[in-house]
């Protein structure tokens, strides 16, 4: 009788151990949630690809609304990553911890049927201001420019405002307003007389890259800070992070997270 109710005992502490263990959250993973840049959103989904072929239970969501919109979400939390395609202002960074995963170059891209190869930063600067309005004043065909730029809250904008405009030159005011790299590519691919910025790890082949001042986007050129136009790719969180979430971003630093950053043309600085 007494074995029998040593037996049921310890059967009861065996349930009540396994019930403990599923409480904890062992075998399970957290939700993370990346929200941002949409320069940086095919990058951290690629990450996200990558790293669940050896965390197949991570539960990570990638979504995209703007640099703006990813610093706002880590700050008040709603986000777990918030990522920018711009450097912070000293009032944006209060309780955020900042990870730049590389740099990104910043492409002016023209159609592919386009005569002009090059442009210095000055010329530039009057296109989108509205100071220059015709190619042929740049060495180009006759042909009225239309500026293509991003939407208020865009990272890629707000760099190419600081790099190229400077804080007293506006872009004109009548230039098609588009709401990611993709969308202002596709505008340039369409209108032989279009130009437009994008992003370095997204330039394709369908539109055409301009050097500026006789140096040409390229990862050497962005590494070495020869190609001026340029913005770091950042994550950032709120406090310190722990658990899961530092294991992914332990994981995006390590040599695995740095090979798929390479892979997708986000460059580590040289100088």
């Amino acid at each position: 009788m007494k074995n029998t109710k040593k037996i049921v005992i310890v059967a009861i502490i065996i349930v009540i151990v396994a019930g403990i263990a599923l409480l904890s959250g062992v075998g399970s993973s957290e939700n993370i949630d990346i929200v941002g840049s949409t320069s940086v959103q095919p990058v951290a989904e690629k990450l996200v690809e990558t790293y669940k072929q050896t965390h197949p239970d991570a539960n990570i969501n990638v979504q995209g609304g703007g640099s703006s919109v990813g610093i706002k979400s880590a700050q008040d939390g709603s986000a777990d990553i918030g990522t920018s395609s711009k450097e912070l202002k000293e009032d944006e960074k209060q309780g955020l911890t900042e990870y730049n995963i590389g740099q990104d170059g910043i492409v002016i891209a023209v159609n592919n049927e386009n005569t002009v190869n090059d442009l210095s930063k000055d010329q530039l600067k009057d296109i989108f201001s509205g100071k220059i309005t015709n190619w042929n004043q740049v060495g180009g065909q006759d042909g009225e420019i239309n500026i293509i730029t991003r939407e208020e809250g865009s990272g890629t904008l707000d760099a190419f405002e600081n790099i190229v405009m400077g804080k007293d030159t506006k872009i004109r005011s009548d230039a098609v307003v588009q709401s990611s790299t993709e969308a202002v590519k596709q505008s340039v691919k369409q209108d032989s007389n279009a130009i437009g910025f994008v992003s370095f790890a997204h330039m394709s082949n369908d539109v055409k890259a301009l050097s500026i001042g006789g140096v040409s986007p390229s990862t050497d050129t962005i590494a070495d800070g020869s190609y001026e136009l340029q913005r770091p790719f950042l994550f950032l969180v709120k406090g310190t992070p722990s658990g899961d979430l530092k294991e992914f971003i332990d994981w995006v630093n390590s040599s695995e997270g740095q090979k798929v950053l390479n892979e997708e043309k986000i460059i580590k600085s040289t100088n």
